[in-house]
């Protein structure tokens, strides 16, 4: 280095110092040494310690908003004890982060997990603090099951402007800026002492507001599910934990169901309509105010008043509500290896029809007869691209009701009223309740707008069933029957909540209970041996949950099975003649 870079000055008392200082610096910087500290050269270099320190002062202000806004929401300090909790709990978000970052910091893959985590946390703190969405391993499940169609509703402009921001820029600055670390022993030794001393500080914060965070972890247990970074760190695990535990080895419940009819001389034609996120608060049919089943109030059904769903997603909640296990048993990584309701039926002789209009069947539909995809049909009648209206659906309906030749089961998945585009689920001439909130923005729609979207789509689900019936009536040479049920229900910004997929313990009712329609043709009725008054009644008093769909399916097509269970048949009080299996 030429020596005309330095500059000699005579020393005077009390200077020598300060130039030894300036030499030392200026030779720290010509040498490309960071010695310098964090204001000096901040856009280029920073010490390693001041990069942790600085990542998790990030994570847990700036990637942790819902989290913050919850805290607000449920921390009353109203006494001094709850003061030092509150004043702790910055230091509580910060310390797992911090030792994290510790441990991850290091050349080569600091960058690349912490970019990794800047843009995720920049996602999952947008959707938590927009839309109320929790993370758990259920909504981990629904992010790999998802499809491009899905997720691209998700995509919005104040998304974008959010993870832009948040995530995008500081993930510019970390890829750029020239991290500098001490040499390995003395790296190694720095980043030991600061885990000791903020698992020391983390230490006495727990000690002196244990019975607070004890308090308040007990009554807030979603505090873990909205918690960025530490949430989908945990969910993921979990997940891939579920996935590893699910018994691979496919299982048969039944190779010996059979069909066990009562004597009549119709074939059987089962319509299962599949709801998506219709919420039973909302249909006029359960008292709603607003007139959302215009069409089906005409119709001679059934609707029953209290139906819990299985879960809060259609990952979950779909094959679960085909599954013989309860909601308490049930296990989703199971289940792709292990029969169904469509399987039973099959073995007992039922050609099985799925009809998808949805985002797939979650393998329920697997070894079903026939599958048929709304979207890659592609009739531009109903379908825009990457989505259909439903009316897909019962495009050549009626040509395959006429052309029945076995006793049949047709499942209609519908997108029913899948958010958050609501307003693009039905054609403009169901636009019946204005103004609408025409945007994947739901957030920043009134609730006025949201809800009248949101009518919209029951309404046109509403002449959906409806349509179906009348090409049921259509036949009365068949047996038939239609039921509907909605896979799980939705939050439309009650409590700040939006859309679904809450872990089930913690979901509002706007996303359990969901709506079930029953319609049966007189030879139905009459060769079933069903009281169809008294079915009223004890769907006027009763409460049912998914439970009860594979047990009552069953018995209502007269299948003799181990697998089925009485107590779940919501038919079984009002037969006037005995199934085969009493």
């Amino acid at each position: 280095m030429p020596h005309s870079f330095y500059r000699v000055v005579p020393a005077k008392a009390g200077t020598q110092e300060v130039v030894e200082m300036k030499e030392d610096v200026l030779d720290s910087r010509l040498r490309g040494n960071d010695d310098v500290g964090i204001n000096q050269c901040f856009l280029k270099h920073i010490k390693s310690h001041w990069f942790i320190l600085l990542s998790g002062l990030y994570f847990t202000f700036i990637l942790n908003f819902a989290f913050w806004r919850f805290a607000f929401d449920n921390i009353k300090i109203d006494n001094f004890t709850v003061f030092i909790f509150a004043l702790s709990l910055p230091f509580f978000v910060f310390a797992p982060l911090y030792i994290l970052f510790n441990i991850i910091t290091s050349p080569y893959i600091a960058k690349p997990f912490l970019i990794f985590f800047v843009l995720v946390s920049s996602a999952t703190n947008y959707l938590m603090y927009s839309l109320g969405v929790y993370i758990d391993s259920d909504m981990v499940r629904n992010a790999f099951e998802t499809n491009a169609r899905e997720a691209f509703d998700f995509v919005t402009l104040s998304g974008f402007a959010w993870v832009f921001l948040t995530g995008i820029i500081p993930s510019f600055f970390i890829a750029t800026v020239k991290i500098k670390y001490q040499p390995l022993k003395k790296e190694i030794l720095k980043r030991v002492a600061c885990i000791l001393a903020t698992l020391l500080v983390f230490g006495g914060f727990l000690a002196a507001s244990y019975k607070e965070y004890a308090s308040f972890g007990r009554n807030n247990r979603e505090t873990t599910k909205i918690l960025n970074t530490v949430n989908y760190i945990y969910s993921t695990v979990r997940y891939f934990q579920l996935q590893a535990q699910a018994n691979r080895v496919f299982t048969r419940l039944d190779e010996n169901a059979q069909l066990v009819p009562f004597e009549d001389p119709h074939l059987t034609v089962l319509i299962l309509v599949l709801g998506e996120t219709a919420r039973a608060a909302n249909f006029s049919l359960y008292g709603y105010k607003r007139e959302t089943n215009p069409l089906l109030k005409g119709q001679d059904i059934i609707h029953f008043d209290e139906v819990a769903s299985c879960g809060t997603a259609t990952a979950i909640s779909v094959p679960c509500m085909f599954s013989h296990m309860t909601r308490k048993n049930f296990n989703v990584a199971d289940a792709k290896y292990t029969e169904n309701l469509l399987d039973i039926l099959q073995i007992a002789g039922y050609r099985i029809l799925w009809r998808d209009n949805d985002d797939g069947c979650k393998g329920v539909c697997a070894r079903a007869d026939v599958v048929e995809k709304m979207v890659r049909i592609n009739n531009p009648k109903h379908c825009y691209g990457k989505y259909c209206h439903d009316e897909a659906l019962l495009d050549g309906l009626p040509e395959i009701l006429a052309d029945i030749k076995q006793n049949t089961v047709i499942v209609l998945h519908t997108m029913g009223s899948h958010g958050p585009t609501y307003y693009n689920r039905y054609p403009d001439n169901f636009r019946k309740f204005t103004p609408t909130c025409d945007t994947a923005d739901i957030h920043t729609c009134t609730r006025e707008q949201v809800i009248n979207t949101y009518d919209n789509t029951i309404v046109y689900t509403d002449y959906i069933i409806s349509s179906v019936i009348d090409m049921l009536k259509k036949h009365p040479e068949y047996e038939s029957g239609l039921i509907y049920v909605s896979d799980h229900g939705e939050s439309l910004g009650e409590n700040n909540v939006y859309l679904h997929g809450f872990p089930y313990k913690l979901a509002p009712k706007e996303q359990k209970h969901v709506p079930m329609i029953l319609w049966m043709s007189e030879a139905m009725k009459r060769w079933d041996y069903v009281d169809y008054d008294c079915m009223k009644k004890e769907a006027a008093k009763n409460t049912y949950t998914h439970d009860n769909l594979f047990h009552s399916i069953i018995g209502l097509l007269e299948v003799k099975t181990h697998t089925y269970d009485r107590e779940y048949d919501i038919f079984r009080n009002c037969r006037t003649k005995e199934l085969f299996s009493e």
